[in-house]
């Protein structure tokens, strides 16, 4: 797999693959290891990190081997975002892990969507971007909107294949491909990651066949019925995506075109 850049950290494997909603965290260890993936996300809340039994999740990631992405999942203003942003900062730099100074940035609008604030994300990615973070926003599919984000000074934009954990892909391509289209104007090696939705391995078989650097995932594999089957699942869709994308497809036409010349065929003719 070819690696892509994000800012200044080269990523070795395009699948990010989240840490929530697993049975147990040895299951999550389980799950990773099979996805291949080398970057992680982690929301750094504290009633995210900790089990019901005191465990710690960051107990159960090998912090030599994953880059902790910490995310702001639960936040809904600007200001709960950059807070938990510098609490996630803080608690990779004791760690030593190479994510510190990273944030999956999430401001989400209400709880019943799960989909992003603009304002809100705009607000936030300014203010820690000024706070010298390097942002990976989630934001909608709008391809403005993600432009704005990536205007604010986002390093890179994760618009969204469809509402967080509804499993129903990438319910609109087009707009993923403006967001892509958009984005890489004047820059085509700008990071725009496809984020949240996704179902099964055939969503982000599309996701990069579109052109994606990346796609990011927790419940798809999380609350599979079998979530290491399905991490391997998904590390091999993200493969061949990108393998279809850089060998391109060919076009789509309205009738048939024969594999075969029709030259030489051999000919039926009745009464013969």
């Amino acid at each position: 797999m070819d690696a892509f850049q994000i800012k200044d950290f080269e990523v070795r494997n395009r699948l990010f693959v989240g840490t929530g909603k697993y049975a147990t965290y040895e299951l999550m260890q389980q799950a990773l290891d099979a996805s291949a993936c080398q970057v992680v996300t982690v929301a750094v809340r504290r009633e995210r990190l900790i089990d019901h039994q005191g465990r710690s999740l960051l107990d159960y990631l090998d912090l030599g081997r994953y880059v902790i992405l910490p995310n702001t999942a639960g936040c809904f203003t600007a200001e709960d975002a950059i807070r938990v942003s510098l609490l996630g900062r803080e608690l990779l730099e004791k760690q030593g892990n190479r994510g510190a100074g990273w944030v999956k940035l999430e401001v989400l609008g209400d709880k019943k969507t799960l989909l992003p604030d603009p304002v809100g994300t705009l607000e936030a990615t300014r203010e820690l971007v000024k706070e010298g973070f390097t942002v990976l926003a989630y934001s909608s599919d709008d391809p403005r909107c993600a432009v704005r984000i990536k205007e604010a000074g986002a390093a890179a934009v994760m618009p969204a294949g469809s509402p967080i954990g509804s499993g129903q892909g990438v319910l609109n391509p087009l707009n993923i491909s403006l967001c892509l289209e958009l984005l890489k104007e004047g820059d085509p090696h700008y990071p725009v990651i496809v984020d949240a939705g996704v179902g099964t391995a055939s969503d982000v078989a599309i996701a990069m066949e579109l052109g994606a650097d990346g796609v990011l995932l927790n419940t798809g594999i999380a609350h599979a019925k079998d979530p290491v089957k399905m991490a391997h699942a998904m590390r091999h869709a993200l493969e061949a995506g990108r393998l279809a994308y850089q060998a391109g497809r060919i076009p789509k036409k309205r009738y048939a075109t024969a594999s075969s010349p029709f030259e030489g065929a051999i000919s039926y003719i009745p009464g013969e």
